[in-house]
């Protein structure tokens, strides 16, 4: 298969491997005579184009041509134009998901972490948490000397640095303080030290006043520095404590219903939209229909795909609560100057994602076809079981944190250029394509790009799917013993 048409009403195709000019296809029982080199996962016209033309990909607009082409012309920026504008009225229009039918049912478990909250951990670990970036090093320090605690039951041993908690205002204050407690009260974490300084605006204090005040007594332990002659061999002391608690802990058999799966993508190309999101998206309404839930986040790249998703909301507050998640981040650019539809990335353009509505409709295939039962703001945990959205950008450490700490204990990140990237919570990355699969075996636990190679969307969903359960049962990714990233939500001033 040399290339493909994503849905009968296109006008373009992408293709899927690299096409030489004068190649001639034959689509729907006409034949296209490429006008030029056309890359993998880049578009070209199945029939000639006007100028002013709207480009029809996925079954939607993707922005409109700025010069006349003939069939087999390479589709790009240099000829293609976003359509979007600035804040829309929206209907609300609902659709019944169409789910295909599978042997997914509510009795599915997995062996986890069963945490007194009634929440359920996919790792056992010991994590440092400081409440400011004074205490970094500190931070490190405990952990590179704590490093010897791990065993058969507590699986690693990771600081999370940032350097937030002081000389904000604001939400950005407002961001960092939910964040810490979402942080210290995940379920992945079987022994958590919240490290402070003692002079912070998001101290200790503050924190078990308004956002800590039902923490799990047996699983955290405070340590401020200030207060203390040696803040390392005091932190080595409680970090001592915790083990003894977190190692008496087991994997039991826990429902799926318990388990929050973050939905992510990053480094895209041509075929992620294609590929990769269409079988999270398989995924997704498996796990949902199992009774766990999926988070579906990074806002700005759902422009142009929004009401896709409006019409999936399960009711009329869901939707009006999308509609408000969609502008309030509109207004969000324009409060900083900024250009609301300052997308793809270069490296997005590289793989042949021309405008943001192209981005934004393969980004949302992520979502599957299950409804939308919740709207969450930043740091909210997930409360209703099934697809949730988060309000957080795209970028991909800021966005996968928030995930993270919406309650998600995996992570599924699908690329098509690659990344080693880690987040808070295992990160599963998939590739869309297979070469990049083969290249960087080091960084990919999932090979999406095989669909494009005799294997079903319906037989690679319920691969991941399996894959997902292993993992949340122990299995480890390639990312987790390199490194983890935590990237807090900053929107405002610094002092």
């Amino acid at each position: 298969m040399q290339f493909v048409k994503i849905n009968p009403a296109d006008n373009v195709a992408v293709a899927l491997a690299d096409l030489a000019k004068g190649t001639v296809l034959s689509a729907e029982g006409a034949e296209v005579v490429l006008a030029e080199d056309i890359a993998r996962g880049h578009k070209f016209t199945l029939k000639a184009l006007s100028e002013g033309d709207t480009v029809i990909k996925y079954g939607f607009p993707i922005g409109h041509m700025t010069e006349a082409v003939p069939a087999g012309a390479h589709v790009h920026v240099h000829n293609l134009k976003t359509g979007l504008s600035d804040n829309l009225s929206y209907e609300y229009h609902p659709e019944e998901a169409e789910i295909p039918e599978s042997g997914r049912i509510y009795g599915d478990t997995f062996e986890g972490y069963l945490r007194s909250d009634g929440r359920a951990g996919v790792r056992n670990e010991l994590w440092i948490v400081p409440t400011v970036g004074c205490v970094n090093s500190i931070a490190r320090e405990i952990e590179r000397r704590c490093q010897d605690l791990r065993s058969e039951h507590i699986e690693n041993v990771v600081a999370y640095t940032h350097p937030y908690g002081c000389s904000q205002m604001g939400d950005d204050q407002e961001n960092t303080r939910k964040a810490l407690a979402a942080l210290i009260n995940h379920p992945n974490a079987g022994g958590v030290l919240v490290l402070g300084l003692g002079c912070e605006n998001s101290n200790i204090g503050v924190l078990l006043e308004g956002y800590l005040k039902d923490y799990d007594r047996k699983r955290v332990r405070f340590l401020q520095c200030q207060d203390t002659e040696d803040e390392v061999e005091a932190g080595v002391a409680l970090m001592k404590e915790l083990a003894e608690e977190a190692g008496s802990c087991k994997r039991e058999r826990i429902g799926v219903n318990k388990l929050i799966v973050g939905l992510k993508c990053g480094g895209s190309d041509g075929l992620s939209g294609i590929t990769a999101n269409p079988v999270v998206g398989r995924f997704s309404d498996l796990l949902t229909a199992a009774g766990g839930s999926t988070i579906l986040t990074e806002v700005p790249e759902m422009f142009g795909a929004e009401t896709i998703l409006m019409n999936r909301c399960v009711n009329e507050e869901v939707f009006q609560k999308t509609v408000r998640l969609i502008n309030d981040f509109k207004d969000y650019f324009r409060s900083h100057g900024q250009t609301i539809y300052e997308n793809p990335s270069p490296g997005n353009k590289a793989g042949g994602i021309s405008t943001l509505e192209d981005k934004a409709l393969g980004c949302t295939q992520k979502s599957g076809m299950s409804a939308v039962v919740d709207v969450l703001s930043y740091a909210e945990p997930v409360k209703t079981p099934g697809l949730n959205l988060l309000s957080a950008p795209g970028n991909d450490l800021v966005a996968s944190t928030a995930l993270v700490l919406s309650g998600a204990q995996i992570v599924l990140f699908t690329t098509g250029r690659g990344t080693p990237f880690a987040c808070a919570a295992p990160t599963m990355n998939i590739a869309s394509n297979m070469p990049l699969a083969a290249k960087k075996n080091n960084w990919i636990d999932f090979d999406a790009g095989r669909l494009l190679d005799g294997m079903t969307l319906d037989g690679l969903g319920e691969e991941l799917y399996e894959k997902v359960l292993r993992t949340a049962s122990g299995g480890k990714l390639k990312s987790e013993d390199c490194g983890r990233d935590l990237a807090i939500f900053k929107q405002g001033v610094t002092l």
